[in-house]
């Protein structure tokens, strides 16, 4: 069985820099900025943010990779209540569609900071977050997205959604 497992993990270390190449644009290191409408325990708000991750080809059309980010929302839950940065970190599973254009889902963690201005109180809720979206190659190195992303707290608090898009640049 080892040895079963050993060819394999050879055979897609060797296999992996022809992915890439079918797999390009859509491979690598990749870094950008998103901002759109965001909905916290039913009120709406503003979102806005960064994110970077790295994709790599699993097969001609596949990728997969790690993805982290970090966000801000002008979402205000009462008066003096704002819910403030949003971090997540989470897998991404991408299929090329055509050369240009990626659909993706993701699943990971997120951890949510609510600030009470008037007092101590407020904190931080984790939870699971998931969506999807598609990515277009504008160019080489230039893509845009737009994605949903939809978050479950611990604690009965509710969930999030938000629709962000986003443009970015891959090294």
């Amino acid at each position: 069985m080892k040895t079963v497992i050993l060819a394999a993990v050879a055979a897609a270390a060797f296999a992996a820099p022809a992915f890439a190449q079918d797999a390009a644009p859509f491979t690598g290191p990749r870094a950008g900025v998103t901002m759109g409408y965001d909905k916290f325990a039913g009120r709406d708000g503003f979102s806005y943010g960064v994110n970077t991750g790295f994709d790599l080809a699993v097969t001609p059309n596949i990728t997969f990779g790690p993805e982290v980010s970090l966000s801000d929302s002008t979402t205000s839950l009462a008066a003096g209540v704002e819910v403030s940065r949003d971090l997540a970190a989470s897998l991404r599973l991408g299929y090329i569609v055509t050369p240009r254009a990626l659909l993706f889902g993701k699943v990971g963690y997120a951890n949510t900071r609510v600030e009470a201005s008037n007092s101590n109180a407020g904190g931080s809720f984790e939870g699971v977050r998931y969506g999807g979206g598609v990515e277009f190659a504008v160019t080489g190195n230039t893509y845009i997205s737009a994605e949903y992303q939809r978050s479950e707290y611990e604690d009965g608090i509710g969930g999030r959604d938000a629709g962000v898009v986003g443009v970015g640049f891959r090294f």
